[in-house]
């Protein structure tokens, strides 16, 4: 027995409230998904600007001795990095090494040279920057004293650049891989190194002092797009809706003005 056209009918009608349930249900997901993700950001760019506020406190701040080695293994960017440091010590008679660099100098290199200091640690010191091709001043003999800021190792290399111990060939600032090449003894050489102020009472190179302090902080523009995503979320599914009734509307409208034609049999 075929279904009547009624019936027929009404199949594609019960489904449509099922569908518009599973629509909504779809788009109060993105909105609150993309809400959940305009918080989040808001939440990072507090923590980055406290991040800034403490790092800028620490250049600023009066120089203090570096971590000593009991400390080594609790240091972290969030507490140490770019803390403005001064120790003593000794150049120790160890070839430098040039890790690759590009500032608003030119392009050249960073030159660091182990120092050992008082309490017997080495330190590896970043003397400044070397443009190609110039001479550079030898560290003055004999005691030292060292102001500038404390730096993480850069493991590994530069982008897309890995570095070379055996062709003595550095990318970036590795503090363990430079230490070992130069058979410094691991255990005595701190896990971090220390870029060097400006000495204005030394002409040449290398020149100290070019640390670049300074934070990629988007997380304001990030998190505006994706309450803007939340907000396009909202008028989107209000201008369906409102073409939906519109819709249904117009249909029901067209359905009571249609003739109801039957055809006749005849008897």
């Amino acid at each position: 027995m075929s279904p009547t056209p009624a019936a027929t009918a009404a199949t594609p009608r019960s489904r449509r409230p099922v569908l518009r349930i599973v629509f909504a249900a779809a788009l109060a997901a993105a909105f609150f998904c993309f809400v959940a993700l305009g918080t989040w950001q808001l939440q990072r760019m507090a923590w980055k600007d406290a991040l800034i506020a403490r790092v800028d406190a620490r250049v600023q701040a009066d120089p203090v001795d570096p971590p000593a080695r009991a400390r080594w293994a609790s240091i972290t960017a969030e507490e140490d990095e770019y803390r403005h440091v001064h120790l003593r010590g000794t150049w120790l008679d160890v070839a430098p090494a040039r890790t690759q660099a590009v500032t608003g100098l030119g392009a050249g290199w960073w030159q660091l040279s182990p120092l050992e200091t008082t309490s017997g640690d080495i330190v590896l010191i970043n003397r400044g920057f070397v443009p190609t091709g110039a001479d550079v001043a030898p560290p003055i003999p004999g005691p030292a004293e060292v102001t500038g800021l404390l730096r993480l190792p850069e493991v590994g290399g530069g982008f897309l650049r890995e570095n070379d111990a055996a062709a003595d060939r550095w990318h970036s600032r590795d503090v363990a891989a430079i230490a070992a090449s130069r058979g410094l003894p691991a255990g005595r050489v701190a896990p971090y190194f220390i870029d060097a102020a400006h000495d204005p009472s030394r002409a040449g190179w290398p020149r100290g002092g070019m640390t670049v302090v300074k934070f990629r902080d988007h997380h304001l523009q990030y998190a505006l797009t994706w309450f803007a995503m939340a907000v396009l979320t909202l008028v989107a599914g209000a201008c369906l809706f409102v073409l939906e009734r519109r819709f249904r509307h117009h249909r029901g409208q067209s359905s009571e003005e249609s003739p109801d034609v039957r055809p006749r049999t005849g008897r």
